[in-house]
């Protein structure tokens, strides 16, 4: 679709940017926090990018102050982050923590004072260990009773200061990479407990959404969704089917169930025929029918390209580029359904995530016209190498035209009929990309940090932190 002309960013657009607790805040046993699984997982050999951890991170939690400064100074008027479930509770569950308590807070607080809209998520993988251990954590309906109580507090604690919720945030990953590829706390390979995992997961978050209806009158909640739009590699019909399969089973698996509380007809169909459907209980339907979000919450990075792939074919689970080394990720196929493939008319980020703005658009549409929700995008970003220059200048124009192109199919997406509430770009500051370490850097704030040496966590202004402001103070309206 074509316009003559575009609508402009809605009144009250949320211009904003994000985090998560692991990635910026350190301090990772301080004031009582406990050890999560991302604190064990990361000092076990080989997991991580050159043995990086978040162990120190950026320091944000010594360092908030400074930080919100620093995005009052962009004009931010919304910053996403994640709350530490084990600075909370550091068991997991018992005795709440008020020393973590109240850093979110000050947190919160100092944000206010700047005239930024808080938006929490709730769940950013970082699960307590001490859960874990005890009865496996996401593998137990045990879990459900822990999230809503960890929940249930900070809704008390903050819901008369936070209007803006996330429940989880990209469970589709934490629960692929945890429990079908292994590359993500606990390790596990098996793609039938993943499936498990997956629907004790959608239970919680239904019952945290129906507990936050009771406690947080006008606030809005939603899952953050990591949302990759699939396309077809041609017009092949097997490979039109192959682009249904995949959609089906990697992105509505997901969104239909927080939407409308049913998995789709085909996807549940191919987990019944292999043996990999979870177990129902009683009144699991009814309960996930009866939380609809208040918004989709969308990460969006890239779109994926898929072709037919036979049934005599084997599960590829493919290669994950984790070192920045360009073209060294390996396609991902299931016997049946699809393989992944290239698509030719897009470029590439050195990590190979296919760079495509009009997929942002596509998949804003989709989400309209499939649920008729509000979307709010709490992720968008580039990750890629930034060099520090003499003079402490970093020029990333690479990473102005990316964020111009993704905001700009936004406002098409807007014009076209979509509502969207805001923008969190990935991410304020550098940070630790989880897999990748110090090296793969996303933010408007360059910290001074590497994956051995942290230095002395200097923050630095790159090109793009003036090019975001002028965006935010013109209201999208000067790229």
């Amino acid at each position: 679709m074509e316009h003559r002309s575009k609508a402009p960013f809605p009144a009250g657009f949320l211009w904003g940017s994000a985090s998560a607790a692991y990635q910026v805040e350190g301090a990772w046993d301080a004031d009582g926090k406990g050890p999560s699984v991302w604190d064990v997982f990361t000092k076990q050999e080989g997991t991580t990018f050159k043995g990086s951890n978040g162990d120190v991170a950026v320091d944000h939690y010594h360092r908030y102050k400074e930080d919100i400064a620093l995005m009052a100074e962009q004009g931010l008027k919304a910053y996403r982050f994640s709350v530490a479930w084990s600075r909370i509770y550091p068991a997991g569950r018992g005795e709440a923590n008020e020393r973590g308590l109240a850093f979110y807070d000050d947190l919160i607080n100092e944000l206010i004072a700047h005239g930024i809209e808080p938006v929490l998520t709730l769940y950013h993988w970082d699960l307590p260990q001490a859960l874990m251990d005890e009865y496996g954590g996401w593998e137990s309906r045990r879990m459900i009773e822990d999230f809503n109580n960890y929940a249930v507090t900070l809704f008390k604690r903050y819901g008369d200061r936070v209007k803006y919720w996330v429940s989880l945030n990209e469970q589709n990953y934490f629960v692929s990479y945890g429990y079908e590829t292994g590359l993500h706390p606990p390790g596990v390979r098996d793609r039938k407990r993943m499936y498990e995992v997956n629907h004790i997961a959608n239970l919680a978050n239904a019952t945290v959404i129906r507990s936050f209806r009771e406690i947080v009158p006008g606030g809005l909640i939603g899952p953050s969704f990591a949302y990759k739009p699939y396309y077809p590699v041609n017009s092949d019909p097997a490979n039109i089917l192959a682009y249904e399969n995949s959609e089906e089973l990697n992105n509505y698996f997901w969104m239909d169930i927080y939407a409308w509380g049913r998995y789709p007809a085909a996807a549940w169909a191919y987990l019944e025929d292999n043996g990999l459907a979870p177990a129902i209980h009683e009144g699991d339907f009814e309960l996930l029918a009866s939380a609809k979000p208040d918004f989709m919450g969308v990460n969006y990075y890239r779109t994926t390209t898929v072709e037919q792939y036979g049934l005599q074919q084997r599960l590829e689970l493919g290669h994950k580029n984790t070192t920045g080394a360009k073209g060294s990720t390996k396609p991902t196929g299931i016997p049946g359904m699809y393989k992944t493939t290239a698509n030719p008319y897009v470029e590439t980020t050195n990590w190979d995530w296919d760079i495509d703005p009009q997929g942002l658009r596509v998949g804003l549409r989709r989400i309209t016209s499939r649920y008729r929700l509000p979307v709010f995008i709490t992720e968008n970003g580039l990750g890629e190498f930034d060099k520090l220059e003499p003079g402490d200048v970093i020029h990333d124009d690479y990473r102005i035209e990316y964020l111009r192109s993704h905001i700009s199919a936004i406002r098409d997406a807007i014009t076209d009929g979509v509502e969207v509430i805001g923008y969190c770009s990935w991410s304020f500051t550098d940070l630790l990309s989880w897999l990748n370490g110090y090296q793969k850097r996303y933010g408007f704030i360059y910290v001074d940090r590497d994956e051995t040496d942290a230095k002395e966590l200097r923050r630095i202004k790159k090109d793009s932190f003036y090019w975001y402001k002028q965006v935010i103070a013109s209201q999208g309206e000067q790229l």
